[in-house]
């Protein structure tokens, strides 16, 4: 604990004078909610995590498949959940992992991709995104989706983030970030479903897109984000 004498150094009051000006007043408040927010928030955070039930709590009685296509199908289940209570559980099960890449030039430039999302109902953009089907190669199918949508080829590859789950309480999709470098030009190659647009902004400008809410997909803020941590480690 910081004692009066120590305290009064600190935001440089003379607690000995009989009158103490606004701007100290001030400063002394300022500090002190400081100080206890501090030791407050400190206090919240445990050193490490406690141990925890990881066993799974629901029981299962029986499992239906109620729809079916290309790339998902939807099951039901009657279960039993938690606390004991009977009910139902809806899982969608995707055919494909999803594979994002982040293309990084020479001058610390990014591309994006800007395509109208059906299921959201909006004008979204992205990193250059693709499904890979399972038992394929998750490199294959990221240069593939990079040069599709963008016509862009890379030299060299990084998976920056493994196995992400994206929505997890509905659906069993998983995904792969890479980070491309070794940029160079080609031709794109979109497919039926797609109308693209695609964009060369600086990454600082597709940081400042996830800032500012514009970029919203999951796979994208989370590529974006983890690179830019990766970045600011290397300095």
């Amino acid at each position: 604990m910081v004692g009066e004498t120590g305290f009064a150094s600190v935001v440089g009051i003379d607690f000995r004078s009989r009158f103490i000006s606004l701007p100290s007043v001030t400063r002394l408040c300022y500090h002190f909610v400081t100080v206890r927010f501090a030791l407050r928030e400190k206090a919240r955070i445990p050193e490490k995590m406690t141990e925890t039930d990881t066993s799974n709590p629901w029981k299962t009685h029986d499992t239906r498949e109620v729809y079916d296509n290309p790339w998902i199908l939807v099951t039901e289940s009657n279960v039993i959940n938690p606390a004991g209570g009977k009910g139902i559980y809806g899982v969608v099960h995707y055919k494909n992992l999803a594979v994002g890449v982040i293309p990084i030039d020479d001058e610390d430039h990014t591309w994006l991709v800007g395509q109208y999302r059906y299921t959201s109902d909006t004008y979204e953009w992205e990193i250059p995104e693709g499904g890979c089907p399972k038992g394929s190669e998750l490199l294959d199918t990221a240069t593939r989706e990079l040069r599709e949508e963008t016509g862009l080829v890379a030299e060299s590859y990084e998976l920056i983030l493994n196995d992400l789950v994206l929505s997890n309480s509905v659906s069993d999709e998983r995904a792969f970030i890479y980070t491309a470098r070794g940029i160079s030009q080609g031709e794109s190659d979109q497919e039926d479903t797609e109308k693209i647009t695609v964009e060369r902004i600086p990454l600082t400008e597709a940081f400042a897109m996830v800032d500012r809410g514009e970029i919203r997909d999951a796979m994208s803020v989370a590529g974006l984000l983890r690179l830019r941590c990766m970045m600011a480690e290397s300095k």
